[in-house]
This record gives C-alpha cells, sequence and structure tokens, in this order.
C-alpha cells in the first residue's frame, strides 16, 4: 500500500508541536464543469516546532497521535518569507 502524501500550507502554528496545514483540490464539477477549489485541514505533527505560519510543507501519513493528528511533516518546501 502507497503512503499518502500531500503539500500544504502551514495557516496556524499556536499549538505545541502541532501545525494544521491547508491542502488544496481542485477538480471540475461533474455536472458544470467550472474548476472548484475545495480546501482541507489537517492537524500535522511538527517534532522540532520548525513550521510557521505561511510555510510550504510535504506531509505524510502515520499511525494516530492524537484523537486528531495523523500526519507528520517530512519537510519544508518554502519558508515563509515573513518581513
Amino acid at each position: 500500500m502507497a503512503i499518502k502524501e500531500r503539500v500544504g500550507l502551514v495557516i496556524s502554528d499556536k499549538m505545541e508541536k502541532t501545525v494544521v496545514v491547508a491542502v488544496e483540490n481542485r477538480a471540475p464539477h461533474p455536472k458544470y464543469r467550472k474548476i472548484m477549489v475545495r480546501t482541507k485541514h489537517y492537524k500535522v505533527h511538527d517534532e522540532e516546532n520548525q513550521c510557521k505560519v505561511g510555510d510550504r510543507v510535504r506531509i505524510q501519513e502515520t499511525r494516530p497521535l492524537s484523537r486528531t493528528k495523523r500526519w507528520t511533516v517530512i519537510n519544508i518546501i518554502n519558508a515563509a518569507s515573513n518581513v
């Protein structure tokens, strides 16, 4: 079985060792064929607290770590430029 991976944007880093990542899915509407954007939020384990809001990260599915946490950060693709 393949391991699921997603790429998303960190939208919250207020929790300890946890970030919230928004993953966008673009798909055409079944009837009207307009491209719709659906966003899903995942709670993701970040062991070193290195992710910040605005980072683009790659996440991977893992065993349940808490009631809502089933994903972990693999790497940071683009760090946010907080000026």
